[in-house]
């Protein structure tokens, strides 16, 4: 498509290559920076349903069956033929320029991303990122988020004793890491889904900018409302506050003992491995010490946190910015349907490294849902938002190359 195209190596050893191209046409004209990765989870290929496979695209009525087919190569992929058939019906001329992105670590938190983007802040320069990943707030509703959660991880931890005793023995007389781990994991969050290390929340509850555009934001769809519990979270929250305006604490996996094979034992020891999802207003730098507070305020002083860091920082754009603007007015023109703009999508993503270094406003625009199943056997993408986000696409890259943007 007249690109040139560069591979660099990951600046961090043993993380996957980027690929940099650039579709240059005068430096008069708009520069559009677009991302993708094409780095996928594990195919996962024995917990597939009979007659699927993570590494075969498979076609069943709407559904388009196949590791990376919604995260993330299925979505690149639409709005790369999009600017194909663009780029053919303008005899090779975009009126624009153009810029790529794709990783293949972003599986692994985009390792090495931001020491290239630094290194080629010069080269990568743009008045705007456009670009696809993640799920729309329904299937039917097409959806631009202007930035993601962010992610933190942390272990919690009780170690007690150099191995396991004989629970006949001394059950009933020594303690069980299990249970002080579980009655701690209950001080940091109620039976409904509170936070209660209030420290962890956002400084000032939702901003009123965000909680105006999630007026009325629809979630789910898709067969997947029936995930949605009512009264789990933070209470007096949409829906849509609590999943693109709040913060959310997780508890990714809980051990103690030998699930697979039990022995009759008080374990020595109990970890948890724990993630809270945060907007940008919120500070990642205070939810170790918050915690540290909170846990010995509750006499919890033998619980550890260890592990902690920020896998993919927090990012927005306003999503009254410009350029925000001229995307809805676009898409709706094209689709002839209203376009739901959220604050942040509810997953994570490397917006904070462009914003960063390159200045540039977030226009992610999904085309994939929150049942998917990324992540998981059975991932799919549905042929009803790739065809919407496909024309949109085709319509933001004819847009682009007129007269009206930002």
């Amino acid at each position: 498509m007249g690109f040139t195209v560069e591979i660099h190596p990951n600046p961090v050893a043993g993380f996957g290559p980027i690929l940099f191209a650039e579709r240059l046409e005068g430096p008069d004209r708009p520069t559009v920076l677009t991302y993708g990765h094409g780095d996928t989870v594990r195919g996962l290929d024995d917990q597939w349903r009979a007659g699927l496979s993570p590494w075969t695209l498979t076609e069943e009525a709407d559904h388009w069956y196949g590791r990376g087919s919604a995260d993330n190569k299925g979505q690149h992929a639409l709005n790369l033929s999009a600017l194909e058939a663009v780029l053919a019906e303008r005899s090779g001329t975009l009126g624009f320029n153009l810029k790529l992105i794709l990783e293949t670590s972003e599986e692994r938190g985009s390792t090495g991303l931001r020491q290239f983007v630094a290194e080629q802040a010069d080269r990568l320069a743009a008045d705007v990122l456009i670009a696809s990943d993640g799920p729309r707030v329904m299937p039917e509703v097409p959806t631009i988020a202007t930035g993601t959660r962010g992610t933190y991880h942390f272990d919690l931890t009780v170690d007690l004793r150099p191995g396991g005793v004989h629970s006949g023995h001394w059950g009933g007389l020594t303690t069980d890491p299990a249970v002080v781990l579980s009655h701690a994991l209950g001080t940091i969050m109620d039976r409904h889904g509170k936070i209660l290390v209030r420290d962890w929340l956002p400084r000032n509850g939702v901003p009123a900018a965000v909680r105006a555009v999630l007026d009325g934001c629809p979630v789910g769809g898709g067969g997947e409302s029936a995930n949605i519990d009512p009264g789990w979270g933070e209470p007096g929250l949409t829906p849509a506050e609590k999943i693109y305006g709040w913060n959310s604490f997780i508890v990714l996996s809980l051990l103690s003992g030998r699930p697979e094979n039990p022995v009759n034992a008080v374990a020595p020891n109990a970890r948890a491995h724990c993630q809270i999802r945060y907007t940008v207003d919120s500070d990642p730098e205070t939810f170790g010490p918050a915690l540290r507070q909170h846990l010995d305020d509750n006499d919890f002083q033998s619980i550890g946190i260890e592990n902690a860091y920020v896998r993919m920082p927090a990012s927005r754009t306003d999503p009254s910015h410009p350029w925000v603007r001229w995307t809805v007015a676009s898409m709706e023109k094209t689709g002839g349907k209203r376009v739901q703009v959220i604050p942040n999508s509810s997953g994570g993503l490397p917006g904070d490294v462009f914003v960063d270094y390159l200045g540039v406003p977030l226009v992610w625009i999904p085309h994939s849902y929150n049942g998917c199943k990324q992540h998981g056997p059975d991932e799919h993408l549905l042929t009803g938002p790739a065809r919407e986000g496909l024309a949109a696409y085709a319509g933001i890259w004819w847009d682009l190359g007129e007269p009206g943007t930002p």
